[in-house]
């Protein structure tokens, strides 16, 4: 998928693909599906190859619904729609299309199985069992790959572990932390903040070959044998836990801040407006904008640096003791000692206006607002197109803002979100929480775990939450960041302008 404009550009056998915008793409045997912006539908081609239709089974003929991502395989494919739910078409022997019923954050079809991670974070695989490849192991997982005939998973410590055919040592994996991992045919690979690491079979048998194999037999013929190469991962250094810690995040649309344990303020990314050069001082608390920022000293005064147009970096005065500037907001919303609600800045839609009442919480999105009072009702403010101010029955213990949605954290953890969902966005999510944080076109969750959920529009990786145990999370524009337990921070996503460096200590 290109980044200028999201087109589809594809390269090697009859590579025809289809015209438009896309936001999740996945090749698979002579056939490729994609998943398109706006109603989130999977559109298929493929081609005839080796004297015979390689699509026989309908493996471009993908169901009707909305979808966040999708997952090509042999001879059959899997989507995962924005409810969570996985559907999957085309070959059904060994069972393959049959997906197990629940929600799930992430899919992926290989051979002749498919693999999947369920919300709460068990990997569950399905379709031909001959070598283990579907019996996956017990624990959590952030991210799995199903291959040929083995599968792979990330755990949230970022350790691999593989499970079925380990004929060439690709069940074997290294041992490291990872970001991410992918299982083949006969290897594996993973990538870690310092590189990628393969291991299994070296050598270069063509896939239809092999697919060919598992297509007309249950176990695939042995092929011939060739001496086990296995690579040597580089030794792992272990990171020292640093002296001094961040305490707090937060994501604005090109550039990212956070506030050190001695209460000063670190930012970088997009500095095109000096949106990163933050003052000098000890501060509380902060907020990153669209092209501004926003602090909040100890003594409960505001200071903004960045762009200053519609006045977004001339506070009021007065004592405050939370601020909100959101991911892609022109404005900022504060809320006074006494729980009154200030917002400043742009003011097309009414995202300023005052409010009457006191709060508890507040946050500033794209051109709309919303604060939490003290019963626990939300109320919220601005363009109010797509639902996104419509009032919310039930009580809620925190608010987030995004670009054209909100989220609310109900009193039982569960994470209730509405406004708009072209990308799944709002979509309804099993389990609690501790904290809930609404990007531009995605949402992330924190559960009390210390693991990081997201969904909704991911063409940037912002939802593809990197390993690791989580204290705060915060979704910015297209990228996402997570203050981590030991006192870093790991980031995920659009990182055009730096704003998203894949670890970051004081």
């Amino acid at each position: 998928i290109r980044q200028n404009d999201n087109g589809i550009t594809c390269w090697g056998r009859e590579s025809n693909a289809p015209s438009g915008a896309f936001i999740d793409i996945a090749a698979g045997w002579h056939f490729a599906c994609a998943v398109r912006e706006g109603d989130n539908a999977i559109e298929c081609w493929g081609t005839s190859s080796f004297g015979r239709s390689v699509l026989d089974y309908g493996q471009t003929e993908p169901p009707d619904g909305e979808f966040t991502s999708v997952s090509a395989g042999y001879l059959h494919a899997c989507g995962l729609q924005t409810t969570g739910e996985i559907t999957c078409w085309g070959r059904s022997s060994f069972n393959r299309i049959n997906a197990p019923s629940g929600t799930f954050t992430q899919v992926s079809s290989g051979t002749t199985h498919s693999c999947a991670v369920r919300e709460n974070g068990q990997a569950e695989c399905w379709g031909m069992n001959n070598y283990g490849q579907s019996n996956a192991p017990s624990g959590t997982f952030t991210q799995v790959s199903a291959g040929a005939w083995h599968s792979c998973g990330l755990r949230e410590s970022g350790t691999v572990e593989c499970w079925g055919d380990d004929e060439y040592d690709q069940s074997n994996a290294p041992a490291g932390r990872y970001l991410a991992v992918s299982a083949g045919t006969r290897h594996s690979c993973a990538l870690s903040a310092t590189g990628a690491s393969c291991w299994g079979r070296r050598d270069e048998r063509p896939l239809e070959v092999i697919a060919e194999l598992a297509q007309t037999t249950q176990s695939p013929t042995t092929p011939d044998p060739v001496t086990p190469d296995p690579v040597t991962p580089d030794p792992v250094t272990p990171t020292p836990t640093p002296t001094t810690t961040y305490t707090a995040v937060s994501a604005g649309s090109f550039h990212t801040c956070a506030l050190r344990s001695t209460g000063t303020i670190d930012c970088w990314g997009s500095s095109a407006n000096s949106q990163t050069s933050a003052p000098t001082g000890t501060f509380t608390a902060l907020s990153a904008g669209s092209s501004h920022s926003c602090a909040l000293s100890s003594a409960g005064a505001i200071s903004c640096w960045g762009y200053n147009g519609q006045s977004r970096t001339t506070p009021p005065t007065g004592s405050f003791s939370a601020l909100s500037s959101g991911a892609s907001a022109a404005h900022t919303c504060a809320l006074a000692s006494g729980g009154a609600a200030s917002c400043w800045g742009a003011s097309a839609y009414g995202q300023i206006a005052a409010q009457t009442g006191t709060f508890t919480a507040v946050s500033a999105g794209g051109v709309h607002s919303c604060g939490l009072r003290s019963s626990g009702a939300i109320h919220c403010w601005g363009d109010s197109t797509g639902g996104k101010t419509a009032a919310q029955t039930g009580t809620f213990t925190a608010v987030s803002v995004g670009d054209t949605h909100s989220c609310g954290l109900r009193s039982s953890g569960a994470i209730h979100c509405w406004g708009g969902n072209a990308y799944g966005q709002t979509a309804a999510q099993t389990g609690t929480f501790t904290a809930v944080s609404a990007g531009g076109s995605h949402t992330c969750g924190l559960r009390s775990t210390g693991a990081i959920v997201c969904w909704g529009r991911n063409n940037y990786g912002q939802t593809t939450v990197t390993a690791g145990t989580y204290t705060a999370v915060s979704a910015g524009l297209d990228h996402t960041c997570g203050l981590k337990s030991d006192g870093t921070i790991a980031c995920w996503g659009r990182n055009t302008d730096g704003q998203a460096p894949t670890t970051r200590s004081p």
